[in-house]
């Protein structure tokens, strides 16, 4: 499995964790209200997804973020930094807009890249 595989792979699985907290949680609202579980779950998985796709640039493979919103590739990277350097600022609706819209998205990309190959 190549490195691109890979990090797709890690990426769609940081996503089903999340949904499945969100679902364990009874709704996204509910799972980011729990500051000392769920929430931190998601912002490092957030995170993760966030270095994946960073490892996915520094390794030159714009073929596959080309696939993803250029918008959304840079939204998930400054997401990253929000919560690394300002993790009590973090506006919680603009996680709750992400959970809901963009990763959903990302996952369905990942989904026939990887059934591609």
């Amino acid at each position: 499995m190549s490195n691109i595989q890979n990090r797709l792979k890690l990426i769609q699985k940081k996503i089903n964790f999340i949904q499945n907290i969100c679902a364990k949680n009874g709704s996204i609202t509910r799972a980011l209200e729990d500051e000392e579980n769920s929430r931190a779950s998601i912002l490092m998985h957030l995170t993760s997804i966030a270095e994946q796709f960073d490892k996915l640039a520094k390794d030159a493979e714009f073929d596959t973020l080309s696939k993803f919103d250029k918008n959304d590739l840079k939204g998930s990277y400054d997401v990253r930094n929000y919560i690394a350097h300002d993790y009590e600022g973090i506006n919680l609706a603009i996680i709750e807009l992400i959970i809901r819209e963009k990763l959903p998205k990302m996952k369905l990309i990942i989904e026939k890249e990887l059934t591609k190959n």
